[in-house]
């Protein structure tokens, strides 16, 4: 029996930019930060040459091709096997919620089937080998953050190059201050679940089409990701919170199903109790809310958001990244 788990993820600045319809001419970059709720995936060798799966549903199959699941039959393929095993995966938060789940699903996959195999492979290559079935193989139309942020964890911050290449930097915080954005940053479950390829390939329609000056939205989020490092470096995390502010009224702008006015409504009693700052994680839609919140005004948002029906999501940010935390096979 093999064990794995990724974390999943939000965007502290810059969020959007590592999407091919804007990186591949212009660059990416972004700050993400994994936190402690997690994607798990177990491996173990079947007594029987079936393939048994479990997730939200079950399957046992004769052969990789009959596997209803994308991304478990793509990986099956990927790393080359091909029968007699029991894969099984669960996880801290629901899907198409805005975390990334999907990537660190992916990325703990991997890790698992090659630990299976008894094989090593770098950071860099599980994320990239990730990126390579949900992008290429899959044809999704999402970028790479979700992928390298489960594989590095950490507050990281990545540059998107136009070849396709991705640089990793952990970024250089403070503990002192790491210690007080994760206790001002605050985050609710709207309770709305979305496709977040629809959201994305509305979003990649406007970007290419650059409509409504969605171009220049952005070239300035792409430069909000370059001011969250900076200040984040300085310590001056008060200033950061200021910023998400500006991050979401120009992300709402570039998809028609970014938003609607039951988020808009969440968004805007939680700017009426205190909050600085905040945005929807992830692609949009729905999904988990992020505010930023000064301490004297912490309780407030917490009590108003509660008010209007969403859950409180507590975490801490997961400094590891993907991991596997158990290896009982013999090959």
């Amino acid at each position: 029996m093999i064990v794995s788990r990724a974390p999943v993820r939000f965007s502290l600045g810059g969020g959007g930019t590592d999407l091919p319809s804007y990186s591949r001419e212009h660059g990416g970059y972004l700050v993400a930060a994994a936190i402690d709720k997690y994607v798990f995936v177990g491996a173990n060798r079947g007594f029987r040459e079936t393939i048994r799966l479990a997730y939200s549903k079950t399957e046992t199959v004769d052969s990789v091709d009959q596997i209803e699941h994308r991304i478990f039959r793509e990986s099956l393929r990927y790393v080359g096997i091909r029968k007699g095993i029991e894969l099984f995966s669960v996880a801290d938060v629901p899907g198409n919620s805005g975390l990334g789940s999907s990537g660190s699903f992916t990325v703990a996959l991997l890790n698992a089937l090659h630990a299976y195999q008894g094989n090593f492979v770098s950071t860099g290559q599980l994320a990239e080998q990730a990126c390579a079935i949900e992008i290429d193989v899959l044809k999704e139309p999402i970028g790479k953050q979700d992928q390298y942020i489960a594989a590095y964890g950490g507050i990281t911050a990545f540059a998107f190059q136009r070849d396709g290449s991705v640089v990793a930097e952990r970024v250089p915080i403070r503990d002192e201050v790491i210690d007080e954005l994760e206790s001002n940053l605050v985050i609710f479950y709207s309770g709305v679940e979305r496709s977040a390829s629809a959201v994305l390939a509305d979003q990649g329609k406007t970007i290419r089409a650059n409509t409504d000056a969605a171009l220049e939205r952005m070239h300035r989020i792409k430069q909000l990701g370059h001011d969250t490092h900076r200040l984040l470096v300085r310590g001056e995390i008060d200033s950061y919170g200021e910023l998400l502010h500006e991050h979401w009224m120009h992300k709402r702008k570039l998809a028609s199903s970014m938003t609607d006015p039951a988020i808009d409504e969440h968004y805007e009693a939680a700017r009426r109790a205190g909050a600085v700052g905040g945005k929807l994680i992830g692609a949009g839609g729905g999904g988990f809310f992020m505010f930023y919140t000064r301490p004297a005004d912490k309780r407030r948002v917490w009590e108003a958001m509660v008010q209007r029906g969403l859950k409180a999501l507590r975490f801490r940010f997961d400094p590891d990244g993907a991991r596997i935390l158990a290896n009982f096979h013999r090959s």
